[in-house]
Parts: structure tokens; C-alpha cells; sequence
């Protein structure tokens, strides 16, 4: 086996995953670490070459992740999010997409001075916002508005008809001619509409059908959905070229929005599969650049980059969402958020090679000039984006608040010191006494099953970072847990003790099942209620210099149980088994303990 081919491929994952991690420690963007990832690796050191690992088969297997990462994207797509959003989507990808075609092919034209015909097909490459570049800028950013939905159903919308489109236009100057462009056309379009759907129904009821029959054992599940995909892939582009793209999307929506069957394995399954496939193919194709492509990005490529940024899609947005009800900071965040990305790129490579052979000797510029634009929108949309939706008010990078399960009389104690220190908190219960209890305290409460699979579309998450699953029901506090760990991820999904913690040695294989455990392995609920019975109560104590954490335990050692600090304003931290913050002069400690008289 050919040793750099092993070096290559270990060499990308370790790359890309390492610019995730980086991205997820300091809180930036890690699409703009995986470009510059691409470009250290590649044309700057000469260290990854993918032509050379991969050969002739690079863009096929491109393809083929790009398939996967648009079926995932199609899973996270929900039709009740449509309720309030569809017009401003529909008109995105009608609307949009057409004023963002003539303005990038006028651009080309006259800023770059391509050839008109050549400016034309790169102005119907360069409408792909895909969700390689979208979904990762939009999970960093963590919007509170209906604006990131509005973004993700575009992103993902917008690859395969741009795509679609591409190769429409390709079509007609590899041969087809100016008079056969209704043909051609019309064709593409019907054949990729009736192949396409037929394909992706037939593939997801295929995949619904031997789940819910239990055809399939569930270690095999992932694997026959994916073959599955694959094959409505190849089996659509068999018919029309680029038309997998559409039914793998459409295919991604139909099962992610049936009701048949639980495919929340599936989507977590697709969602680690999908960080891999991007941080890989992004790596591959910016290391495919060269030095002379390099040095084609010219002073008018950069003003034509300005020309996509502060014209082309801000008239598209305006005109999209013109008599529709967005807020002008909405639609301020949304002309910045047009990244291209992955399926731009492959696009561009593959046309130019065969444009060339056409007799189209300018159809090299393509590569460098869509490279150049996906790093420059990468980069411009990566950087102001996180601005922008914090200045706007349209995000929270870190938001300390708390989705507290249970609404039961010390979960109320627990709400209210949360609440008079600032910091959002909503109560969940299907005891209705104990919801109309917290709402009458002014707190904000709902009646609601926190295992509902509707319960992300019922829940206001605005400012909620974490869940804290407080109930006397220990299947319920594991449940709740596990079903909040793809929101919040793991390190934020906290709940009590179960008898089982009290244990030593309590299986490893179990603690991915279940939250973070809360305030110490011997607090359970009946323990904690039975304090509160007693007369004990939750309470902010603030830390100083004379009444340090040791003055504290000292005067309320008849029962101090740490629960909460906060070191500074809009920042707090939670005591678990495993983690004991040390109060510092200066902090506030929310604690149960007895009064002293």
C-alpha cells in the first residue's frame, strides 16, 4: 500500500479535527482555521498534495461526501420552522438566487473581464451558499433569532439548484448552443424534479420501513441508511447530471420530518460523520490550490469579492425579503451570511478541466477566482458574521442560563436566587400546580413533556446554555439528559445523583447515557427535599474577604451544600462530582443551608 497515500489521509483528518478543536477552544470559526489548515498544508509548504493521494478518483469521492452532508443537512431541517420563515426561503431560493446569478455574471463580466459566456456560468457557480461553510458558522454563533433558520434552509436549499444550474449552463456551452437553451432546461429541470423526489421517497421509505419493521439490527442501521443515500445519489445523477444533489436533500427532509420512527441515533450518527467529511474535504480542496493560482487573485479579483459582499447579496436579500415582516437588523445579518463553500468548489474544478478541452483557454481563471471568493467570503463572513449577530442583538456566544427540568417547590427556591441574579432560567413540568406556582413567583415556567419529540419546537431557548434535570424521577432525569446532550452538548447537560452514584465503580459504559451529576454523588432529590422540610433553604450568600468559603462553612455547618457560584457578573458555575469551584472574595455562592438564628 502506498506509504504517502496512509501519511496523506491520516495527515487531513488530523489537520481538520485539530482546527475544530482549536476553533471550539477559542470560540472562533474553525472554517476559517480549516482554509488556513488547506493553505499551510498545501500550496504554502507542498506538504499535502491530494492530486497525488487521491488521482483520478478525488472528485468522485467529493462528491460522494458532499451527498452525505447534504442528506444530514436535510435531517436538521424542519418543516414547523417554514411556519413563520417559508416565503423569505422560497423567495431565497427563487428570487435570490436569480438577482445573485445576474449580479456575479455582470461582475465576472465586467470586473474580472471573463469571457461573457464563462462569466455567466461562474456567476451560476457562486449562488451555492452551502451547509458545509453555513451550518459550522451558524452552531458558532448560536442565533436567537428565527434568522439562523432562515440562513440553514437556504444554505442547504440553495447547493443542489445551484448546482442544478451550473450544470444546465455547462451543457449548453460544452455543446448544446443558445438554441437549445429551453431544452436543455426545461429537461434538466423535469428530470431532476420527477427523478429526483421519486428517488428520495423511495429511499427514505425504504430506510423508515425496515426500521420500524426491524428488518435491520440497530448496529446496522447506520450503515443501510447511508447505503441507501449513496445509491439515490448515483442513481439520480444517472439521470441527470448533479440531480443526486437534490435527492439526497430532499431525501434528508423526508426522513427527518416523519413520525414513524426515532431517528435521533441516525441524525447524531450524521452529525459526527459530517464534522469529519468537511474538516477533510475542506482541507483537500484548498491544498489543492497552487502557487499560480495564487497568483491570479489580482487586485480586480479582490474588488469583484467586494462587489459579491456589498452589492450582489445585499440587493438579493432586500429583494427577498421585501414586504416580508424581518426586523432591518435581520436583514442587515442575513446580507452577511453568504459563504461558498465545497460544492462551489468542485463545481469550478471539474467544469474548468473539461471547458478547457472545450476550447475555453480562459476557463482556467475559474479554479483561483471561486477559491478566491470562498476564501474571502469564508473569511469576511467568518470574522463579521460573530460581530454583527452580537452588536445586532441577534446571538449569545455563551449563554449562562438554565432549562431547569422539574418546577417542584425547591426547584422554585433554586429558579428565583438564578432569576434575581440575572440569569434566564425556564422551568419545565407536567405537574400543572407546580408550573402556575412558578409563574406566579414571576418566573418563567411551562407545562410541557420534556421527552416530547415536538418539545425544541415548544421550548424558547433564548439565553439557555444549560439543563439542569432535577425531578424525583431518575428514568426521567437520564432521559432528559441524553435528549438534551445533541443541544447542549455533554459538558452541559447536568442531573441529580441516582442511588447508583453512591456507589464506587459505577460502570463507565453508563455515563454517556446520563447528565453530569449535580452538587455531589450523596445529594439525591429525596435527600434535598427532606432539608427543605426541615426548614433548610436556597439562598445567595455573597464571599468576601472577612466572610470567605471557610467563614461560610464554619457558620452554616449544620448543612452547606454548594450549588452554584458566580465569579464575576454573567458568568456562573455549577458544583458537580467531579468539579468543586473554590469561592473567591468577591463571588456569590448559592448554597442550601439552614438559616442561623
Amino acid at each position: 500500500m502506498n506509504e504517502y497515500f496512509i501519511i496523506g489521509i491520516t495527515g487531513i483528518v488530523f489537520t481538520g479535527i485539530l482546527a475544530q478543536w482549536i476553533g471550539w477552544r477559542l470560540r472562533i470559526p474553525s472554517i476559517l482555521l480549516l482554509a488556513l489548515a488547506g493553505l499551510t498544508a498545501g500550496p504554502l509548504t507542498g506538504i499535502l498534495r491530494p492530486e497525488v493521494i487521491f488521482g483520478d478518483s478525488l472528485f468522485a469521492l467529493i462528491s460522494l461526501a458532499v451527498a452525505i452532508i447534504l442528506f444530514e443537512g436535510g435531517l436538521s431541517l424542519r418543516l414547523t420552522d417554514l411556519k413563520e420563515i417559508k416565503q423569505a426561503v422560497i423567495n431565497l431560493v427563487s428570487i435570490g438566487i436569480i438577482i445573485t446569478w445576474v449580479t456575479a455574471s455582470l461582475g465576472a463580466w465586467f470586473i474580472l473581464d471573463l469571457d461573457i459566456r464563462l462569466s455567466i456560468l461562474f456567476g451560476a457557480i457562486l449562488v451555492v451558499t452551502g451547509p458545509t461553510v453555513i451550518i459550522p458558522i451558524l452552531n458558532h454563533l448560536r442565533l436567537v433569532s428565527r434568522i439562523g433558520a432562515v440562513a440553514r434552509w437556504e444554505g442547504i436549499i440553495n447547493d443542489p439548484i445551484g448546482a442544478l444550474l451550473s450544470v444546465l449552463i455547462f451543457e449548453i456551452l460544452s455543446g448544446g448552443g443558445v438554441g437549445f437553451i429551453p431544452e436543455i432546461a426545461v429537461s434538466g429541470i423535469l428530470i431532476t424534479l420527477i427523478a429526483g423526489t421519486g428517488l428520495a421517497f423511495a429511499g427514505s421509505y425504504l430506510a423508515i420501513l425496515a426500521i420500524r419493521r426491524y428488518w435491520i439490527p440497530d448496529k446496522l442501521q447506520n450503515p443501510v441508511v447511508i447505503m441507501l443515500v449513496l445509491t439515490v445519489f448515483t442513481a439520480a445523477n444517472h439521470f441527470q447530471p448533479e440531480s443526486g444533489l437534490f435527492a439526497v436533500t430532499m431525501m434528508g427532509i423526508i426522513t427527518g420530518n416523519q413520525k414513524s420512527i426515532s431517528i435521533k441515533h441516525i441524525i447524531e450518527f450524521k452529525e459526527n460523520l459530517r464534522v469529519l467529511l468537511i474538516s477533510s474535504l475542506f482541507v483537500i480542496l484548498i491544498a489543492r490550490l497552487t502557487f499560480s493560482d495564487i497568483e491570479r487573485i489580482s487586485l480586480p479579483v479582490l474588488f469583484f469579492l467586494v462587489f459579491l459582499v456589498l452589492v450582489s447579496r445585499p440587493v438579493a436579500v432586500y429583494m427577498s425579503t421585501l414586504k416580508q415582516n424581518f426586523s432591518w437588523q435581520e436583514r442587515l445579518f442575513l446580507s452577511f451570511m453568504a459563504p461558498r463553500g465545497i460544492v462551489a468548489a468542485s463545481v469550478a474544478s471539474i467544469f474548468a478541466i473539461e471547458l478547457v478541452q472545450f476550447g475555453f483557454e480562459e476557463a482556467g481563471r475559474l479554479v483561483p477566482y471561486t477559491f478566491a471568493v470562498i476564501l474571502g467570503t469564508v473569511t469576511i463572513y467568518g470574522l463579521v458574521s460573530p460581530i454583527l449577530a452580537k452588536f445586532l442583538h441577534l446571538s449569545q456566544s455563551n449563554p449562562q442560563g438554565m432549562l431547569i427540568i422539574g418546577a417542584h417547590r425547591w426547584a422554585r427556591q433554586l429558579a428565583m436566587c438564578l432569576h434575581t441574579e440575572g440569569f434566564p432560567t425556564l422551568l419545565v413540568d407536567t405537574n400543572y400546580n407546580n408550573v402556575s406556582s412558578a409563574n406566579l413567583m414571576g418566573l418563567n415556567a411551562k407545562y410541557a413533556n420534556i421527552l416530547s419529540e415536538n418539545i425544541f419546537d415548544e421550548l424558547d431557548l433564548t439565553g439557555i446554555g444549560r439543563l439542569i434535570s432535577i425531578t424525583p424521577n431518575e428514568e426521567v432525569n437520564n432521559l432528559a439528559a441524553l435528549h438534551f446532550q445533541e443541544f447542549f452538548g455533554r459538558a452541559e447537560v447536568y442531573q441529580l445523583p441516582s442511588p447508583s452514584d453512591r456507589l464506587e465503580g459505577r460502570p463507565v459504559e453508563a455515563a454517556h447515557l446520563r447528565g453530569r451529576v449535580l452538587f455531589g454523588k450523596d445529594y439525591g432529590y429525596e435527600l434535598i427535599d427532606r432539608y427543605i422540610e426541615n426548614g433548610a433553604v436556597i439562598k445567595t450568600t455573597e464571599i468576601t474577604a472577612e466572610f470567605d468559603y471557610a467563614r461560610f462553612k464554619q457558620h452554616y455547618r449544620q448543612l452547606a451544600v454548594p450549588m452554584f457560584l458566580i465569579p464575576e457578573k454573567n458568568k456562573i458555575l455549577i458544583f458537580t462530582q467531579e468539579n468543586q469551584p473554590d469561592p473567591a472574595p468577591g463571588s456569590l455562592l448559592i448554597s442550601l443551608v439552614y438559616e442561623q438564628s
